[in-house]
């Protein structure tokens, strides 16, 4: 009986692994046998490095292109070792709502958000010796971060494995290390599959050592390859929504406005807060994460706390707003929300950029602090040619004193006003503002200058 149990239970399991097999659309194969003979475009864009904004930009832009060219198929080169969540959420949904099939070739590494995106495909060659798994979500030390999270990436590669006919199990367990699959993983261990393994286990349709093999084994025989091409906008604009960059550029704004505080006037300072505002929004502006409101936000916040300084005295509530609005207008433009709506927006993804924003905040004003005093106690070269450090002492003979006044003491002269005690008074047929040291002097009365003060001389009756 025993023996009987374990022969239903070993079938079971094999086939399980059977109707998954089964219940998997190749689509691949469904392109090439309804246009036999043809010549198959193939689109390629690269997936080499950190899955982040820039790489979702670059995503969006294949697939635009791809459906423009009327490609046949999209081939995704792919070296990663993952990034943030939320960007490669984005980039499954879209490789999962293509009508075009797309094709992952895995060349060395597809780890945490680089497996979701790959098991988003519809097939997968690995070079032999690539690796596939290890999805568990971490912060940015590295950490593992609080369930809710693994349970949400739990959810996304099981539903993620389910939709493409791969084994939803074997994809939880490459996020979960408490999912055991019999003969695939441990317990107490994250799966990471080699490239036989994925082909063994239905995660790959094969190995592969380079391109024209992944075309050879999809059997895609007569076709030409579509690279996509940057431009150099396309690579500024990738450059500029790279987070840290953003950080840059959010101190550059706060430290511009800081500095432009301390001074009278429109100077550097504000310009470059200007021009650090433009290489902020605009590229996200262009990339669809930044809308009209957050903009508003910002140039509110803005406004707020200009008022705050120059109408207010003192700094209480059109101050605090105007932080709060600023901070927010720069985080929310990093989300990717539809307007207003953060639904469908993770709170790790909204988290994430207003930690980024304090974080920079923060540095911008303890940077601005320690710049401003180095240049007040002209430190270093670059305080010296920025600020004044020559004295003139008084014993070398320098004197803020007008000399004019100081030629009018001892002289007379007659009130042309009355002196109440200050007033005007006539000498050498000049007028000059003068006060009576003592009583009130009458309109027409001698007076003498006896010293002066903040250009204003004092004056006793003859």
């Amino acid at each position: 009986m025993r023996t009987y149990g374990f022969v239903l239970i070993l079938g079971a399991i094999l086939f399980s692994s059977f109707a998954f097999s089964q219940e998997r659309e190749d689509r691949v194969a469904e392109k090439i046998a309804e246009n036999p003979g043809k010549e198959f475009i193939v689109y390629k864009f690269d997936m080499k490095e950190q899955i982040a904004a820039p790489v979702l930009r670059n995503t969006q832009r294949a697939f635009e292109e791809a459906d423009s060219l009327n490609a046949d198929f999209i081939l995704i080169h792919m070296n990663t070792y993952g990034g943030q969540v939320n960007i490669a959420d984005s980039i499954r949904t879209r490789i999962m709502q293509s009508r075009i099939p797309v094709i992952v070739f895995i060349d060395n590494n597809a780890a945490s958000a680089g497996a979701l995106i790959s098991i988003a495909s519809d097939n997968i060659y690995m070079r032999p010796g690539a690796n596939m798994g290890a999805a568990t979500v971490v912060n940015q030390s590295g950490e593992v971060v609080p369930d809710k999270f693994q349970s949400y990436m739990r959810s996304t590669m099981r539903s993620t494995a389910e939709a493409k006919g791969r084994d939803p199990n074997i994809a939880e367990a490459m996020v979960d290390p408490s999912v055991v699959v019999e003969g695939v993983s441990e317990e107490g261990k994250v799966l990471t599959f080699t490239a036989s393994e994925a082909e063994k286990w239905g995660f790959s349709e094969g190995m592969a050592d380079n391109i024209d093999e992944v075309m050879e084994n999809a059997g895609i025989e007569n076709y030409t390859i579509i690279e996509q091409q940057h431009t150099g906008v396309d690579r500024m604009i990738n450059f500029l929504i790279n987070p840290v960059v953003s950080g840059i550029l959010i101190m550059l704004i706060l430290g511009g406005i800081y500095f432009e505080l301390q001074t009278p006037g429109i100077g550097f300072p504000i310009l470059a807060s200007l021009a650090g505002a433009i290489l902020y929004f605009a590229p996200l502006y262009l990339q669809g994460l930044a809308d009209n409101w957050e903009l508003i936000l910002f140039v509110v916040g803005l406004a707020l706390i200009a008022v705050e300084i120059f109408a207010i005295p003192g700094f209480g509530i059109a101050g605090i707003l105007g932080i709060l609005f600023m901070v927010s207008g720069l985080a929310f433009a990093m989300v990717g929300n539809q307007g207003p709506d953060f639904s469908m927006v993770p709170a790790s993804e909204i988290g994430r950029a207003f930690f980024i924003v304090i974080i920079a905040f923060f540095l911008s004003v303890s940077s601005s602090i320690y710049i401003g005093a180095k240049l007040l106690l002209n430190r270093g070269r670059i305080g010296n040619t920025l600020a004044l450090n020559t004295i003139q002492d008084t014993s070398a003979g320098y004197s803020s004193a007008n000399v004019q006044m100081v030629s009018l003491i001892g002289k007379t002269g007659v009130a042309s006003t009355m002196l109440r005690p200050s007033g005007k008074v006539e000498i050498d047929d000049d007028i000059f503002d003068a006060t009576a040291l003592t009583g009130f002097v009458d309109k027409g009365e001698q007076v003498k200058i006896v010293k002066h003060e903040t250009s204003q001389i004092f004056v006793v009756k003859v």
